[in-house]
């Protein structure tokens, strides 16, 4: 089974990538989170840079509705040595599909299929794409099959949601199951595959699958790949060595204490789900804006409570 790491804005950039392959399992892919801007921004190019992403295989993920704008980040991408790029046409946020983008695009079948035909025409890197399976209806996904497969990608990593579901509701295992049988592509699965007992029942279901990508999953137990592959849970000091080479990292990169500590707010709202009643420690988490005190509610928050896999 190949294992990937999920795209997921805000929380996956490459300082979580590198003390996440320092730590843990090792992934096969790790996808960085989406590309908006024709020329990146500086955001966008330090999470790209080769020296961010030294011994990964580190797919660039590309947001946008334009072919003149994904060939021009292509071209950039390449002056940094990347062979590959993944399109994302799976993010379901408002914002987005407003924009006619991300798992809004599917609503457009046409438009979309004329845009793949131009994006292929013109880039030389490989190409996949991640997917919701529709906008509002299943019905729409027998469409949008037939469009992905008049073209070579390289993979079609499928989340089986609606954009209109967004993460509620359960991922359609069934049609995952399907497209393996019916798809040209080789293909990835994405959803809800939070602890090795969703992973067991999933491959019940999907028994051919040689793929699957993680997002909140690993987010809430880093551990998690390793536990797919028969490693040994993740105990507490292997999450708090991680968890600090994280912050360290922020700090040499964030402005202040306030911004530093908006990054790992968004980590702990995953993060806290693999402790023991982890709810008054998050409380007071949310609350401060200090480094100083944000450590110590941490260390409190290790000492005093368990993760749920060793009680």
């Amino acid at each position: 089974m190949q294992l990937y790491m999920a795209p997921m804005e805000g929380l996956t950039g490459y300082i979580y990538r590198n003390a996440y392959h320092r730590h843990f399992h090792k992934l096969d892919k790790y996808f960085t989170p989406f590309i908006t801007n024709k020329k990146l921004n500086y955001k966008e190019r330090n999470d790209v840079l080769p020296a961010h992403n030294e011994g990964m295989v580190t797919i660039p993920q590309i947001l946008t509705n334009r072919a003149e704008d994904f060939l021009c980040i292509c071209r950039e991408l390449e002056g940094y040595g990347y062979t590959a790029v993944n399109l994302n046409l799976g993010c379901p946020s408002g914002t987005v599909v407003a924009k006619k983008r991300g798992a809004g695009f599917l609503a457009y079948p046409e438009e979309l299929d004329r845009f793949l035909e131009e994006i292929f025409a013109g880039c030389s890197m490989g190409i996949s794409i991640k997917t919701r399976i529709g906008k509002e209806d299943k019905e729409e996904w027998e469409r949008l099959l037939l469009v992905y497969d008049r073209y070579p990608l390289e993979e079609l990593l499928i989340h089986p949601r609606l954009q209109t579901d967004f993460y509620n509701n359960t991922a359609d295992w069934k049609v995952f199951d399907e497209a393996l049988s019916r798809c040209r592509h080789s293909l990835c699965y994405n959803g809800d595959i939070h602890a090795v007992e969703d992973y067991r029942q999933f491959m019940e279901t999907c028994p051919q699958t040689q793929k699957l990508m993680l997002g909140r999953g690993i987010l809430k137990n880093p551990g998690l790949p390793g536990e797919i592959r028969g490693e040994n849970p993740a105990d507490k000091e292997k999450l708090r060595v991680f968890h600090d080479e994280i912050l360290e990292g922020y700090k040499e990169v964030m402005y202040g204490d306030k911004n530093t500590l908006f990054k790992m707010k968004e980590l702990w709202f995953y993060l806290s789900q693999s402790f023991t009643n982890p709810e008054k420690y998050i409380k007071r988490i949310r609350r401060t804006d200090r480094i100083s005190e944000y450590e110590g509610i941490v260390h409190a928050l290790f000492r005093e409570q368990e993760l749920l896999w060793e009680c």
